[in-house]
């Protein structure tokens, strides 16, 4: 029988992040060590690099997979990252771009508002803490006399995925530009 702290050790396990890249090695995404599992026993990738870890059920061990390669190519937009409230958080370090602050809770900010004609782009939007987010207001910064500490701007793919690099992913280094592959 599991006991429920085995359970929650798998749980965190499963939760590892592992980085997906295409059948040409270019980076792709990131997913769980679940996921890359899954995909593993259904022999749909290859595993590059393994965590020290291991999950194990009744009848198997598996080392937790740190980088995949999938085995047919996967046509995809590489260099574009999806706009989303978590990702505006992770481009800007979860910090308020008007103050620095690190504390929460942060909002996603209109750098142009929306009432004159401000879009949805990630050239618009920034992250805020609530009382600068208020006290800017429907105006622009220049109007509410508040400078940005850095000018929004789109992300590309392998500046996202280097944001998750630890000193557990130290496999993930070269297929993200960081160090040469050797």
């Amino acid at each position: 029988m599991i006991s429920p702290q085995s359970n929650a050790v798998n749980g965190y396990l499963l939760n590892r992040a592992v980085l997906v890249l295409n059948a040409n090695y270019t980076p792709m995404t990131v997913c769980t060590a679940k996921r890359a599992i899954c995909m593993q026993v259904l022999e749909k990738i290859d595993v590059l690099a393994k965590y020290n870890e291991q999950v194990h059920s009744p009848s198997i061990s598996i080392h937790l997979p740190s980088v995949i390669k999938v085995r047919d190519y996967i046509r995809h937009n590489n260099m574009a990252v999806e706009i989303s409230r978590k990702n505006i958080l992770i481009r800007d370090d979860h910090t308020c771009q008007y103050c620095g602050t690190r504390t929460g809770p942060f909002t996603v900010d209109h750098v142009l508002p929306k009432f004159r004609g401000g879009i949805d782009v990630w050239d618009n939007l920034v992250t805020a803490c609530k009382p600068c987010n208020q006290k800017k207001g429907d105006c622009t910064p220049d109007d509410a006399k508040m400078t940005l500490i850095r000018q929004p701007k789109r992300p590309n793919r392998i500046h996202y995925f280097q944001r998750f690099v630890k000193d557990s992913q130290r496999d993930w280094r070269p297929y993200l530009f960081m160090e040469p592959l050797m």
